[in-house]
């Protein structure tokens, strides 16, 4: 029996399939609602996942991310509102279409774009992903630190509008990291004499805080005010064969290129939406059509956002390293629940690998159905009222915070870091850095130790293998094209 058929099976069982269910449609409804994004989606999982076992948990995050994403685009052609940033290209054509009666439509097209983009950039998952695993395996102390060196590299990519305040973010990231005991010399660091902060700040309610807490503080700032109110009629849901033979090429090319663009670190699928967008429009026979509601508008951006999950799940589960903000979360959550990501667990836990693969390629497959067949429901999700959403919401964040280690000071702290998260919102510095810098800088420091002791304290052991100094590269080419993209933007 081959492994990836072991996968399917695993994922199929009764025990364990409802659990991916879940996971998906949770995403899609907290991906729906607006300034829910996938990220929460998969936090608000945690507290669920600690119970079981762990390729059962990876697959149920799987299904989260990647109907979180895709529920961005309900939103997006609905109220004009993009659920997730990676659905912000889906506005652009999804709403005209859904103003002139075809919101149904729409959605159909939507569905099936992003079905396609996902189960493409799974198979590309499971073509590259094993093997830049066995090319990592020769990897000693002194590449790992190079490797991380470039994932922090994509503080850069991710810091938003300002350069500055994103670094700004990564280096309180790196600060938080180093608070409790050396792990070298032993001594406590950052403790203040507090027993609670000799074990540092646990990863989780730092997520939780960041991602979840925040997000509600900023939508509580929404109650009582006017909002977007859905009032198109849904009627045909699929599109015509005709309309689907001319989107073929279309889904298929923005779904290469959504992979291609989530394999390369600090993209993500916003980027890939509006660039599939622009090449769908450059290529399009009637280009003055797009923006006034062309479904080749709504199909190749929502093809390549959700290729960007497979995409993104290469540097992700190969090397450690997240592709974008949702993967940087997705990375925390297994670490939380005993997964290293890298290429150790291809070689010592092949059948977790296998479970993963599988579980995306069902994910996407379970989209499809429920996106067509619960169309009709999602009005009804978008209009349940804040009162309701956020406490529910808030409840849960604190119980997966209490979780952990069944401790008040865990719930304590993801308070604390949510009231940080909301204040840095509020004042345009992004949390996605920050999280960067608490799960890479232990990393990089416990690695970095490592190359030292071996090498008798010689520094120039991490610029003497090749692979280091590809990445040292690289790295520097990651900071060079952030600094002229911000350049560009501002001159712009």
């Amino acid at each position: 029996m081959t492994p990836i058929l072991e996968g399917f099976l695993y994922v199929l069982h009764p025990l364990h399939f409802p659990f991916l269910a879940v996971g998906v449609t949770l995403g899609i409804i907290v991906g729906a609602l607006p300034g829910l994004t996938a990220s929460v989606g998969i936090i608000l999982l945690l507290p669920f996942v600690f119970y079981l076992d762990v390729s059962t948990a990876m697959v149920m995050l799987c299904g989260a991310f990647c109907g979180g994403i895709y529920g961005g685009s309900i939103t997006a052609i609905l109220i004009s509102t993009p659920g997730t940033p990676s659905a912000a290209a889906t506005v652009l054509d999804g709403y005209p279409l859904a103003q002139k009666g075809e919101a149904g439509k729409a959605i159909g097209v939507a569905t099936i774009a992003s079905t396609s983009g996902g189960i493409i950039s799974t198979f590309c998952l499971m073509f590259f992903a094993p093997k830049l695993a066995r090319i990592a395996l020769e990897f000693g102390p002194e590449e790992y630190f190079a490797l991380t060196v470039f994932g922090l590299t994509v503080i850069a990519s991710v810091a938003g509008k300002s350069l500055t305040k994103g670094l700004i973010s990564g280096f309180f990231g790196l600060l938080i990291a180093t608070v409790g005991i050396d792990p070298v010399e032993g001594y406590a660091r950052y403790s203040f004499g507090i027993p609670n902060l000799m074990a540092g700040f646990s990863l989780l309610p730092v997520l939780i805080g960041l991602f979840a807490i925040s997000q509600i503080f900023v939508q509580m700032e929404m109650v009582g005010k006017k909002v977007k109110k859905y009032d198109q009629k849904i009627g045909r849901i699929l599109p015509s064969a005709s309309e689907l033979k001319k989107l073929f090429f279309i889904i298929i090319s923005s779904s290469f290129l959504g992979t291609f663009i989530g394999i390369i670190p600090g993209t993500g699928g916003a980027i890939a939406s509006f660039l599939a967008y622009n090449e769908a429009k450059r290529w399009a026979k009637d280009p003055d059509s797009f923006g006034k509601g062309n479904i080749a508008g709504i199909a190749a951006p929502e093809a390549a956002n959700n290729g960007t999950t497979g995409g993104a799940m290469v540097p992700l589960l190969t090397l450690g390293i997240p592709g974008d903000v949702v993967t940087a979360v997705m990375l925390g959550c297994l670490l939380l629940i005993g997964v290293r990501p890298g290429p150790l667990l291809f070689k010592e836990s092949p059948e977790v690998v296998n479970a993963v693969f599988a579980g995306l390629l069902l994910a996407n497959v379970l989209i499809l159905f429920l996106g067509v067949l619960s169309v009709r429901i999602f009005p009804k999700v978008l209009r349940i009222p804040p009162s309701i959403l956020f406490p529910i919401i808030f409840t849960l964040c604190f119980l997966g915070a209490f979780s952990l280690s069944n401790s008040t000071y865990d719930m304590f702290i993801a308070l604390v870091f949510g009231i940080i998260g909301y204040i840095m919102q509020k004042n345009g510095f992004p949390a996605a850095p920050v999280v960067l810098g608490v799960i890479l800088g232990p990393i990089a420091e416990d690695v970095l130790a490592r190359a030292l002791i071996i090498s008798h304290g010689d520094w120039t052991t991490l610029f003497k293998s090749p692979i280091s100094i590809f990445f040292y590269v690289i790295s520097t080419a990651s900071v060079i094209y952030s600094l002229r993209r911000q350049f560009v933007a501002k001159k712009a």
